[in-house]
């Protein structure tokens, strides 16, 4: 029996992703279901670079704005909702076309995998969470050697969960991935200079728009500090700058940096992936 067929445009931060994909989705049918880690969440619009409501209402877009920011959304949770935005694309004849750059997430509508069913303990994040993602790799390291060898070693999120599921099970599982779908994938990989121009421009936008008050919005909402510092350096950084532990010179250019190696990193995964 013959797979499904959808589209994955796939890339780094800033990398042209959602304005390709729109194009695309009017051209042959599409609908967008979003592949992004944090535009799940409501009330990240500017500092997520959110397609705006134009967009939306021009070519439907799916998994946006369905769960709040105070808790992180697993990639399980995801998984449910994206396929029945997939498998709804298809039942009415159109294309579903994922576009983002958390490459957990394609993964998790591409493939059939079993992810390990540890849920999360919250005093253990707790505590994990104070640590340096040096000193979390170096646990990891020791907990399980062959995880810690292909694991973003960067991402503290990751290494966190990766350290919970190993003191649960005695270490991380390789996951065997079946395809679902017969996925044409365009993966997008401008140049280093051009990612860098691109990542400069969108921050400068994103300030112009209101970032700070998105970020004045999540604190008077009662969103917890260390969680907000988690959500991204668009809201990691500006939050340190309103705190007054940084100038807003530093934050503009933690913002950029932090962009540009997170960028190498996507981009590193997708290499391999694809």
């Amino acid at each position: 029996m013959a797979r499904p067929h959808i589209i994955v445009i796939a890339g780094p931060t800033t990398s042209g992703k959602s304005a390709r994909a729109l194009k695309l989705a009017r051209r042959v049918r599409g609908e967008i279901v979003s592949a992004d880690s944090r535009q799940v969440y409501r009330g990240l619009d500017i500092g997520t670079a959110k397609p705006n409501k134009k967009e939306q209402h021009a070519v439907p877009h799916h998994c946006i704005d369905i769960a709040t920011p105070k808790k992180t959304l697993t990639v399980i949770e995801y998984q449910k909702i994206a396929l029945r935005a997939v498998k709804k694309i298809l039942a009415k004849g159109k294309t579903p076309i994922v576009v983002g750059g958390t490459g957990f997430y394609i993964d998790a509508i591409l493939y059939d995998t079993a992810f390990p069913d540890v849920p999360p303990n919250a005093a253990q994040r707790g505590k994990l969470e104070k640590l340096s993602v040096a000193k979390l790799f170096v646990v990891l390291k020791k907990l399980d050697p062959e995880r810690a060898k292909d694991i973003d070693a960067k991402n503290p999120r990751r290494l966190v969960r990766a350290i919970e599921i190993a003191k649960a099970l005695g270490h991380v599982p390789t996951l065997t991935k079946t395809p679902r779908f017969d996925a044409k994938i365009i993966l997008l990989d401008p140049p280093k200079a051009t990612l860098q121009k691109n990542i400069a421009r969108r921050t400068t936008r994103m300030l112009r728009a209101g970032l700070l008050d998105e970020v004045r919005k999540l604190v008077r909402t009662r969103i917890p500090r260390a969680r907000i510092l988690e959500l991204g350096f668009e809201y990691k950084y500006p939050l340190l700058y309103l705190e007054r532990q940084i100038s807003k010179d530093e934050m503009i250019k933690k913002i950029n940096t932090e962009n540009w190696r997170y960028a190498k990193r996507q981009m590193t995964w997708f290499k391999k992936a694809f």
